[in-house]
């Protein structure tokens, strides 16, 4: 233990107070990877986390639930066939809509005394207490302590007003739905919504001694397939896999910058264990264990990154917190409950444990090099030892992973695996890097030839270049990953936007629309009926065409459902070839997205049974098209058979048309002043702009991982640079005592991170251009979407940044070396 405590203190804590700037740049980088995790694991928490919180706090002791097709509901008396079947102890009613401004939306839940059967969140809500404020107040509604009212505020609803009876409060009644909802009689939640007789859920509590199997189902058979019957959690489990692809990108975004994260610490280390190896060849002089000197570095690396996980847990939480605001407004339609931020208990214990393992993991790679040192040859200058050159074997096995990876890359590729053909850009990345790391020859000879360019400064820093391979390839990689991300992801992104776009161009051929929701949401919520005959009688109208778009299940999958007529710009109709077009609006079949016919296992052709509040209907797939469905499934079908099936007259939409000659500014404002206030009316341009915000706020993950990504690379470019500068100490301390200057002595440092620079830019290009043309071949399986690639002006200007980035993570040791001291560079250590 004494020999243990000694070498701690004389060894590692030395180490870490000589070398403190190594230190902190390692415990950032594990810092920043946590934080990242953290922040993933509470999006995606937070997405399932508020949909299972308020089905559960909803369902309480329900052993089934009845819900909608669609979210117009289903009728109100399937309620008394459920309540007839034998085990039914209870069946409770329910409707859930959403109300009020987007700036404070709420939950309106219409019950009855029923729910009292339910052991929810609900029961201390509407007890006697409660009934009895309710009934005292007409058309009166209980607040939740969330929305932000007082008793006595009357609320102006869609076709009504209502009076706040009085605000809950409570743990429980905060928790649901983040305490946004009102609570109303059945009958009154019907009548203000415009759904009267419809309801979205029945609660199923059965009896203690019932058969659950044979209860559902009787409850099926009674059914008769005018609505879903399932359990409350796989109705919730239904609605959080129209998530998943933002849960699967956060993953693999976290599994990125953990890999990168490894890689850069794996980098930092090789090179910390190259400047300590004359500390190490005493140790073995004297009798040391290889052993025993890696175990005590790798206890070093785990305390450095449980220190990094724990900064980095508290960080991940406040950036977690700012990215579920940045997420656009869609996802809280689809999930129907108000996302919260809630982070799962297990979130910062495996952010540190990754932390750990991943620091663990890479230094124990690095510290293998400690068994390849003798202690005579570990006395030798950087450069001489032949730890410093890469072996033929291992450049070759390099070569084989690159070429494996690359087949890899390439199977997934053409396997068309959905979400999870994403796996191919991580295969990509590490073909690329093992292809860089087996021609470490070449790269580091094209390096220090690049350098020599630059003067006579330049020549001894290509002499430098040449000595180490191994640092100026770590160096070089990691400028060359900073730039390969951030043009697959800056790219990435813009091809998918412009794609996106594109696609929906066909929005923007109406001069006008008008919806319930905003531009940058999807518009499922039915507008008031007459109000497109009073917008076709607005002077300067030259055509009104009604749409309609509603959430609706398809086998099992919840899909996002267009209804279009003749006249609909919706872009999947509008796509179509004309026969296939003529047919769909001739009610003779559906079109799906290929994502959403690839979930049903159907093609152009085939049969599919939908299920309708009617009961379930059969059609035929006239075809599948690349669609944009980042959050669900997309089909389109007749308008005139979307209301038949759906039982959802009206329309969500109308798109207007000038007539010849009126001027659209002055129409747009006519129909402001016809359309009620709390409707939205905007531009076709502003429709199709839409689109693009929404695509860009939930791309927020994808920016912030490259906000990461290059942190991280700066940081471990500046660690690595100094540390070279700390490898040629003495040697820069003689050029000073044989004459050289202090700026000889800079501009030697600011030409090799110049020529690293140049040739990691160049390598970064070629990587990210690569992964930016590989994610256009995965978009079709990952978005739906058949996404174009293009690359843009930006090259140019992620390529100075990153020759910028090098020169500036060269500034603080260049500057060091400049005011390097003759006495203490010549001096042993």
């Amino acid at each position: 233990m004494i020999a243990l405590l000694d070498r701690l203190r004389l060894l590692t804590i030395r180490e870490f107070a000589t070398h403190w700037g190594r230190t902190v740049a390692s415990v950032v980088v594990m810092a920043v990877s946590s934080a990242f995790l953290v922040a993933v694991i509470g999006i995606s928490g937070s997405l399932t986390g508020s949909i299972a919180q308020l089905s559960s706090g909803l369902a309480g002791n329900a052993a089934l639930e009845i819900s909608g097709v669609t979210d117009a509901g289903f009728p109100q008396a399937v309620r008394a066939d459920v309540a007839a079947v034998p085990g039914v102890t209870a069946a409770v009613p329910m409707l859930r809509a959403n109300v009020g401004p987007d700036d404070n939306r709420l939950m309106l839940l219409g019950v009855d005394a029923s729910t009292a059967a339910l052991d929810s969140d609900l029961k201390d809500s509407v007890g006697s207490a409660q009934t009895a404020a309710l009934l005292s107040v007409p058309n009166g509604v209980l607040a939740g302590p969330g929305a932000g009212f007082t008793a006595g505020d009357v609320i102006t609803l869609r076709s009504g007003t209502v009076t706040v009876a009085a605000v809950l409060s409570g743990k429980e009644q905060a928790r649901l739905n983040g305490g946004h909802y009102l609570i109303a009689p059945l009958p009154l939640a019907q009548r203000v919504t415009g759904r009267t007789g419809q309801v979205d859920s029945i609660l199923i509590v059965t009896a203690p001694d019932a058969d659950a199997a044979q209860v559902n189902s009787a409850v099926t058979t009674a059914v008769a397939g005018r609505a879903l019957v399932s359990t409350p959690s796989l109705r919730a489990a239904q609605t959080s896999s129209g998530v998943v692809m933002l849960r699967f990108i956060a993953a693999m975004g976290a599994a990125i910058a953990f890999v990168v994260s490894a890689f850069l610490i794996y980098n930092t280390i090789s090179m910390a264990l190259a400047g300590r190896r004359p500390v190490i060849s005493m140790l073995r002089a004297i009798g040391g264990r290889k052993q025993t000197i890696v175990r005590d570095v790798l206890a070093e690396a785990a305390v450095l990154g449980l220190v990094g996980g724990l900064l980095g847990a508290g960080f991940g939480v406040l950036m977690g917190r700012y990215a579920i605001g940045l997420l656009p407004g869609a996802f809280s339609q689809m999930m129907e409950a108000r996302l919260e931020y809630l982070l799962p208990w297990y979130a910062i214990p495996a952010a540190i444990l990754a932390a750990v393992l991943t620091n663990l993991a890479a230094t124990a790679v690095a510290a293998r090099q400690v068994y390849r040192v003798s202690p005579v040859e570990a006395l030798a200058p950087v450069g001489v030892s032949q730890a410093d050159a890469v072996p033929v074997r291992v450049r070759l096995l390099a070569g084989a992973l690159a070429v494996g990876l690359a087949v890899l890359t390439v199977l997934v590729v053409r396997a068309h695996l959905g979400l999870f053909a994403a796996a191919a850009l991580g295969s990509a990345l590490g073909a690329e890097i093992a292809l860089a790391f087996a021609c470490t020859g070449p790269i580091v000879r094209l390096t220090g030839a690049t350098a020599r360019r630059l003067g006579s400064a330049g020549v001894l820093a290509g002499v430098n270049i040449d000595r180490a391979p191994r640092r100026v390839w770590a160096t070089l990689m990691t400028v060359t990953i900073a730039v390969a991300m951030t043009i697959t992801i800056t790219g990435s992104n813009a091809d998918a936007v412009r794609s996106a776009r594109d696609t929906f161009a066909s929005l923007a051929d109406n001069d006008v629309w008008v919806s319930v929701t905003a531009e940058d949401m999807v518009p499922t919520p039915l507008l008031p009926n007459g109000l497109a005959e009073q917008v076709a009688a607005v002077p300067g109208v030259g055509r009104v065409t009604q749409g309609q778009l509603a959430f609706a299940s398809f086998g099992g999958t919840k899909a996002l459902v267009y209804g279009v007529d003749p006249d609909s710009n919706f872009a999947m109709a509008r796509s179509l070839d004309t026969a296939t077009r003529q047919r769909l609006l001739a009610g003779e079949g559906v079109v799906l997205s290929r994502d959403l016919a690839r979930a049903l296992g159907v093609s152009a052709g085939d049969d599919l049974t939908v299920q309708t509040p009617s009961g379930e209907r059969r059609t035929r797939v006239l075809a599948s098209v690349s669609y944009f469905s980042a959050l669900s499934g997309t089909a389109s079908m007749s308008l005139t058979l979307m209301r038949e099936w759906f039982g959802r007259p009206g329309a969500t939409t109308l798109q207007i048309d000038a007539a010849p000659g009126v001027d659209k500014a002055q129409l747009f404002t006519a129909i402001r002043q016809v359309v009620p206030a709390e409707l939205h009316v905007y531009t076709g341009a502003a429709a199709l702009d839409g689109v693009g915000k929404a695509m860009e706020q939930g791309l927020v993950l994808s920016r912030i991982m490259l906000v990461i990504v290059a942190f991280i690379a700066a940081m471990a470019l500046l660690n690595t640079l100094t540390l070279a500068l700390l490898e040629r100490r003495r040697e820069l301390g003689i050029l000073r005592a044989v004459g050289s200057s202090r700026r000889f002595a800079l501009r030697m440092v600011l030409a090799e991170a110049a020529g690293i620079g140049v040739i990691g830019a160049a390598l970064g290009v070629l990587f990210g251009l690569a992964n930016q043309y590989l994610y256009s071949l995965l978009a079709t399986d990952i978005m739906g979407l058949d996404v174009h690639f293009r690359p843009g002006p930006p090259l140019l200007v992620f390529t100075v940044a990153a020759l910028a980035l090098s020169l500036l993570g060269s500034i603080p040791p260049a500057m060091r070396a400049a005011r390097l001291n003759i006495v203490d560079a010549v001096s042993a250590d």
